[in-house]
């Protein structure tokens, strides 16, 4: 298996739990915290359902730069735009690594916000780090819905909740 074929079998693996995590968050839960600095539940989500859209991004640009970019967060109203928005990427994300070349997985690629350099890496390992970005707010998700008292779905294996349904 060549490096394409491993980073895309990632995605389909985490796009499974991903969207049986996305298709708990409630609609009427989408402006909820935890604490006065975590992000809205409705923002964290659309973060996480966008994250797959990073590898075209990522496979056709050689920067991010923060202070030039006319990223504008997408704004759900409610799950079922929550659900079409990551299909949308994850579509994206597919469709890119397809197209993809070995040959462009070790390119520069730098992350920066205007002259200061944040950090720099290869498109391999910026497409790794959005599938990381993934797992890691896909787990602050889940803390967002046990507090809510929502069952929480396995992600790789059972969760408490489906542990206990099964006895």
């Amino acid at each position: 298996m060549n490096i394409i074929e491993i980073l895309q079998k990632e995605m389909e693996q985490e796009a499974v739990t991903t969207r049986k995590m996305l298709q708990r968050v409630p609609s009427d839960k989408l402006d909820w915290a935890p604490h006065e600095k975590s992000m809205p539940m409705g923002k964290l989500a659309t973060h996480i359902a966008e994250l797959t859209g990073w590898v075209p991004m990522t496979l056709n640009t050689s920067e991010l730069d923060f202070a030039n970019n006319d990223y504008k967060h997408v704004t759900v109203t409610n799950n079922a735009e929550l659900m079409e928005y990551f299909e949308s990427n994850l579509v994206a994300g597919r469709e890119a690594l397809a197209k993809a070349q070995e040959s462009q997985l070790p390119e520069h690629w730098v992350l920066r916000n205007g002259d200061t350099i944040i950090e720099e890496y290869n498109k391999q390992e910026v497409i790794r780090m959005a599938y990381c970005q993934i797992v890691h707010h896909r787990a602050q998700l889940g803390v967002y819905l046990r507090l809510l008292d929502i069952p929480i779905p396995g992600s790789y294996g059972p969760s408490a909740d489906e542990a206990w349904a099964a006895k």
